[in-house]
């Protein structure tokens, strides 16, 4: 009886693929990926079984664990490095300095309830920019002023390289490095500034989005850092966020996964009304208390003839919104 029906269930299941219907099925729970505990990197709090970070060679991180259940001890507490130099300064806390050769490394906390693991990246230097390029891959020149004497503005300190091995290593439960590539034409390596506030931020919404019955098990990123030069060719905005590696153009494609925003309203059509949706959505956490560190620019935008219809987020620190 039992397999009878499972057979029943995967044929409606297939009957309503085909007719477009897939969204009518439950979809399966949303793992968020939190951890038992967090861990407090420098001036964020990671929630996450596994996160990236990106720092400079030699940098001294600290690393301190946040139990909520308020009873670890001395010795259930283990942080260990792939490389680099881990030391203790008490039960929950820890340093670790930075290896001086660029590339991936790994962090990894374990308590008798669980892990989490850091995935480091060991940027390359800007200093190693050379005639607006670092190793063949063309950057370009930031803003020699700061857009309102903001220090947000200051150009990157450093840029992680991504090759195809790494390209796909998680920096959050659901989003790779790699997504975040600019659109650039061009082989690897690549190089992308990233801020671990926009991670975190996207996190929090695709568990929103989830909470409130739109399935995805990440967000399309049409469009995550660019590099100043690409920023120019496209005639965007001197001073977008994308370029200092902390906005993000995003969209829900899930059913169909074909590259355009879901249907999200249900008239059935991807149009500006679903990135309203979405843009709605993410505003109304605007007095949330939770929400208030991911402060920031919000945008919707409809469909061209080179694009379907998004919402653009950053973590700029501060409320701008614009196309609602």
């Amino acid at each position: 009886m039992m397999h009878r029906m499972k057979t029943i269930s995967a044929t409606i299941a297939l009957l309503l693929s085909s007719a477009g219907l897939a969204a009518a099925l439950p979809a399966a729970r949303f793992d968020p990926g939190l951890a038992p505990f967090s861990l407090e990197v420098d001036n964020e709090s990671i929630p996450y079984r596994v996160f990236g970070i990106y720092v400079m060679p030699g940098q001294v991180v600290n690393i301190h664990l946040h139990d909520p259940r308020a009873h670890i001890l001395p010795g259930d507490v283990v942080l260990t490095a792939q490389s680099g130099t881990v030391r203790r300064q008490s039960r929950e806390k820890w340093t670790w300095r930075a290896p001086s050769t660029t590339g991936l490394t790994k962090i990894v906390a374990r308590t008798e309830a669980g892990s989490v693991q850091l995935n480091a990246f060991v940027m390359v230097p800007a200093t190693h920019v050379a005639k607006g390029s670092l190793e063949g891959y063309r950057i370009g020149s930031y803003p020699g002023k700061l857009l309102r004497g903001l220090d947000i503005y200051r150009p990157p300190v450093g840029f992680v390289q991504v090759t195809p091995a790494n390209r796909d290593t998680l920096i959050a439960p659901h989003f790779t490095i790699g997504q975040f590539l600019c659109k650039e034409a061009g082989g690897y390596p690549k190089f992308v500034a990233l801020r671990e506030r926009l991670v975190l931020k996207l996190e929090y919404l695709l568990q929103l989005v989830n909470d409130r019955g739109y399935h995805a098990d990440t967000f399309y990123v049409m469009s995550g850092f660019r590099t100043p030069a690409y920023n120019a060719a496209l005639g965007n905005v001197r001073y977008s966020r994308h370029q200092w590696g902390d906005a993000a153009d995003i969209f829900i494609d899930e059913a169909p996964k074909d590259g355009r925003m879901d249907d999200l309203n249900g008239d059935g059509r991807s149009d500006v009304r679903d990135a309203i949706a979405l843009y709605d959505l993410i505003d109304s956490q605007f007095s949330v208390p939770e929400y208030e560190v991911y402060q920031g620019g919000l945008g919707n935008y409809g469909p061209t003839h080179t694009h379907g219809p998004f919402v653009h987020v950053d973590a700029r620190g501060f409320k701008a919104r614009w196309g609602r």
